[in-house]
Order: structure tokens, then sequence, then C-alpha cells
């Protein structure tokens, strides 16, 4: 087993993250502030719901299913596959933790804290996570009837903070990772649909209430810090090495 830190085995990554910020990045500048309380179409209502499930919940399992086929479908050794897997690996590990203590430290509001206090259903956001897990659930009720499915979902399953974006900083790996993978194999139009779906998650966060693009764009860029960050891992022997 070798590790390699130079930056010349990084540079697909670094191709997908300039190529996803950027599109990320314009997607949010050219897309107005979501109305929590506007009615979503049954399509629109379905289609960020499995967006953003598929980077988070149960469904996240079935998108990691789907990006490690790839290198069985590109029928790589299998200790170069495994190297891949140890590496995704560490980096999904390295990317919660990183979440999460930067959650804990930060404490911004989710912005659907922010619309319950604009509709008088709360004081203040600060008073909203004063609150036990029952309590929060109860007021997220009273807005059953004036929010979409998809978003009370959303607000049910995390009534924890914003900063930065669970979902986004998963997606944002996934799409690094094997987004540089498959640019590094010239396989351009599954780096263009990797990079779709990661642009999809972070939008369906947006539109869902649960982020500010401010938290994408920190997610996105967290990423790319892990993935320079850990280094390459190959299960074989160095090339100069001597038997």
């Amino acid at each position: 087993m070798f590790f390699s830190f130079s930056p010349k085995h990084r540079i697909y990554e670094l191709i997908a993250f300039f190529l996803f910020i950027s599109v990320m990045g314009t997607v949010l500048l050219l897309t107005p502030a979501p109305d929590l309380f506007a009615s979503l179409p049954p399509f629109e209502n379905e289609l960020l719901k499995w967006l953003s499930r598929s980077a988070g919940e149960y469904l996240f399992i079935l998108t990691l299913a789907i990006l490690c086929s790839i290198p069985i479908i590109q029928r790589l050794p299998i200790k170069k596959t495994l190297s891949l897997y140890l590496q995704f690996g560490i980096l999904l590990v390295l990317s919660f933790m990183l979440k999460s203590g930067v959650k804990a430290i930060t404490e911004i509001p989710r912005p659907y804290t922010q619309a319950l206090v604009q509709v008088d259903l709360v004081d203040s956001t600060e008073r909203f996570y004063s609150l036990d897990e029952d309590s929060k659930q109860a007021l997220i009720s009273h807005t059953e009837n004036r929010v979409s499915p998809a978003r009370i979902e959303q607000w049910r399953a995390s009534t924890n903070y914003s900063f930065p974006s669970g979902h986004t900083i998963f997606a944002a790996i996934c799409v690094l990772f094997w987004g540089g993978f498959l640019l590094r194999h010239k396989h351009y139009l599954l780096t263009t649909a990797v990079i779709t779906w990661g642009v999809g998650v972070g939008f369906s966060r947006i539109w869902l209430g649960m982020h500010w693009p401010l938290d994408l764009i920190a997610s996105i860029i967290s990423a790319s810090v892990l993935i320079l960050c850990v280094p390459t891992i190959c299960l074989e022997k160095a090339p100069n090495s001597e038997n």
C-alpha cells in the first residue's frame, strides 16, 4: 500500500469541482428565493422530494450503490477497486464529522424556521431551537395545510441547524470523487449526469426551505478541501518499491 498527495493526481477532481460550483452558483444567482408557503405542482413536489432523499435518509444507500458500481462496470482490478472504495469511505466519514462539528458551532437557523416566525407560529428562531423535539414537531404540524408535502416531510426530518448542508456535502463528495474518476476515463456524458444530480440535490435543499445558498457553497468548498487533503490510496506496491 502507498499514498500520494501529489496535486496532479487530483486534477480531474478539481475540474469536477470548478464545473460543479460554477453551475451551482449560476443556478443560485438566477433562481429567486422560494416562497415556502407557495404550493408546489405535483411533479415538482415529487422531483424535489426524491432529489433531496437521494442524498439523505435511506435513499443515499441506493446512490452509493449506483456510484460504487462504476469501477465494477469499468472492470478495474480488484485492488484498484478496493482502493477507490477505501478512499471514498474515508471522505464520507470525514465529511460527516466535519458537517456535524460545524453545525454545532455555528448554530445558524434553517430558512423554514424563519418562515414559522413570519406567520407568528413562534416568536423567534431562537425560541424554536429552545423547544424539545415534540414541541418542534407540533409547531410544524400547524403548517400542514399551508405547505407542500415535500417541504413538511423535510421540516419534520431535520429540526437541527442549517450550516453547512449535510445533503450537499455528501453530494459534493460524490460529484468530485466519482465525477473526477469519470472525467479521467473520458466518460463526459456520465460526468455531466453526476454533476446535474449534485446541482439538483442542492437546488432541492433551497426550495424545500432547508438551507441558505451560503450553506451549499460552503459544503462544496469543504468537500474540495477534503478531496485535496485525503491522499490517493493504492493497495498495490509503490511503483519504485523494491521487491
